[in-house]
């Protein structure tokens, strides 16, 4: 049975590190190493990390992106990222692929809830969104790539 006011003898914690394609794991254990500053903690890799190249902004998918947003949501600003989450672009990206990934699910920016027990979208956010991608996906695999 375990008290309160009793030292724990062995503590274990898992870190999950999501690494910029221009940082090396190696580089992040250091930092690692570094921020935790005490030679008895020991730092184990679970896996092997697998880097991915990101994908260049190209003008052909980030014009009509551009274009979308300003007709569904006049005054927007579209801004890069890359996403901390895990995806299978990363296998895309690796075999030569540019991989996009396009968010246009609008929430408050004081209630965030990803991947809480009570994650929602709103039904407006949503709708939105479903026309938005249906849109891009029609103007980027039409001849020309040009906005509707």
């Amino acid at each position: 049975m375990c008290r309160d006011n009793a030292l724990p003898q062995l503590a274990r914690a898992t870190v999950n590190c999501r690494i910029l394609p221009e940082d090396s794991p190696d580089s992040v254990e250091a930092t690692l190493n570094r921020v935790f500053a005490d030679p008895e903690i020991k730092l184990a890799r679970v896996g092997q990390p697998t880097p991915s190249p990101p994908s260049p902004l190209r003008p052909d998918v980030m014009g009509p992106v551009e274009q979308l947003v300003q007709q569904m949501w006049p005054g927007a600003v579209v801004v890069p990222e890359m996403s901390t989450g895990a995806t299978d672009g990363l296998y895309t990206r690796s075999g030569g692929i540019p991989t996009y990934g396009v968010s246009a699910i609008f929430d408050r920016i004081d209630d965030v809830r990803a991947h809480g027990r009570d994650e929602r979208v709103g039904v407006k956010a949503y709708h939105d969104a479903a026309q938005f991608w249906y849109a891009l996906v029609k103007t980027l695999s039409s001849p020309g790539g040009t906005t509707h």
